[in-house]
């Protein structure tokens, strides 16, 4: 493992070995949020920085808020795997991997110490400055990889995050009643609903059928932006909150909202 300068003032340098070229010499555009899911932080840690995982991270936060830069900013980081966004699927090559220190899903979801998340609002703001990543690309692992991951998951405080100047937000529409869509419905107005997650930037097929993967879809999206119930139907709540959240996108091919 290599010694390297950390590219974010507040890290210390511990060497990971896993990690590659960014395909085409892509410069990172986007931030993608992990939790470590293990029992330990310095397990996890131990993890990342083992050949034998073939696993890393650009950064890690432990619970007390330190942050340690196992991998260079300009190097691929090996976090995302098998995932997409706006239909590009090398999301290593085109993002800066925080792994956040958390038992998550496997621990029982417990909370984000809040020196934890200050820490990671201050890197995330950091890294979005000096690379120019929208507020709209810091996302979670389960955005990028429905179904199959499910971190940071419904407890993390994406609200505070954006309070603190990172991501983009919208205070989730109430539940209440009303027309919903689930698993096996089908027509234009389930049409419609894969055509919002998709211009979001969910690789949502468009078909017309609310099969297993928009239901994995509507999940990932609420588990984001509408945690209170994580369920894949796509009730008015969930269908609000997306259509809000696309209203509040500014238009990136104006040189003016970049």
């Amino acid at each position: 493992m290599t010694a390297f300068t950390a590219d974010y003032p507040g890290a210390t340098v511990m060497p990971s070995p896993n990690h590659g070229e960014r395909a085409g010499g892509r410069r990172p555009d986007m931030i993608l949020l992990h939790y470590t899911g293990m029992p330990s932080a310095d397990g996890a840690l131990t993890w990342l920085c083992s050949e034998e995982s073939q696993v890393s991270s650009h950064y890690f936060v432990f619970e007390d808020g330190r942050v340690l830069q196992l991998v260079p900013e300009a190097r691929r980081a090996w976090h995302a795997g098998k995932s997409q966004w706006k239909g590009e699927g090398d999301i290593n090559s085109c993002s800066i991997g925080i792994e956040i220190a958390n038992p998550g899903h496997p621990g029982g979801l417990p909370d984000f110490p809040a020196a934890q998340i200050a820490a990671v609002a201050e890197l995330c703001r950091n890294c979005g400055e000096r690379w120019g990543i929208v507020p709209e690309r810091v996302l979670g692992h389960s955005d990028v990889a429905p179904i199959r991951k499910v971190d940071p998951g419904e407890n993390f405080p994406w609200k505070r995050l954006h309070e603190a100047g990172v991501g983009h937000f919208v205070d989730p529409t109430p539940i209440t009643g009303g027309r919903f869509f689930q698993r096996g419905d089908q027509g234009q107005p389930v049409e419609a609903l894969q055509a919002m997650l998709s211009l979001y930037g969910y690789a949502t097929e468009i078909n017309g059928l609310f099969d297993d993967r928009t239901e994995g879809d509507v999940a990932a999206f609420q588990r984001h932006f509408r945690p209170l119930r994580v369920d894949g139907i796509a009730d008015f709540s969930t269908i609000d909150t997306l259509h809000r959240l696309l209203k509040g996108l500014p238009d990136r091919s104006d040189p003016a909202a970049s």
